[in-house]
């Protein structure tokens, strides 16, 4: 299956700020939260699109202002087109970013993927667990 612009988005997004900072304090911040294996995958993403991007100008400061700005529909709209054009340009680049994606949203033990939301609902992961309503 092809990547889809938005699933970079997605991911890159709400990092965006730490990978642009792009120095050891940034991955101690995520570090501390945690997420240290994730934020080796999603850096391993950014360093295989930034110089991408990087390379034109327009597309750099669309990255720029999505992560001044993440909760603009407008940068995040003006990103996901730049990453269209790139993913449409370069089929192995595209090829890239769908293995790295992919190990991204790998699923691990007991983990749980959602798409969409959820209202109300349980969810429970581990053994012998009941639920009674």
């Amino acid at each position: 299956m092809p990547i889809q612009a938005q699933e970079i988005v997605a991911l890159l997004l709400p990092v965006l700020p730490y990978l642009l900072k792009a120095g050891e304090a940034a991955a101690g911040e995520l570090g501390k939260q945690g997420a240290r294996a994730a934020w080796k995958k999603v850096q391993a993403l950014w360093n295989r699109l930034r110089p991408q991007l990087q390379a034109r100008p327009q597309a750099w400061q669309a990255v720029r202002n999505a992560a001044a700005r993440p909760q603009d529909p407008a940068a995040q709209a003006a990103l996901r087109q730049h990453l269209e054009a790139l993913l449409r340009a370069d089929p192995a680049l595209a090829a890239d970013l769908a293995r790295l994606v992919a190990q991204i949203q790998a699923p691990g033990a007991r983990s749980v993927s959602i798409g969409g939301s959820v209202h109300q609902s349980i969810i429970i992961t581990g053994d012998g667990n009941e639920v009674t309503r």
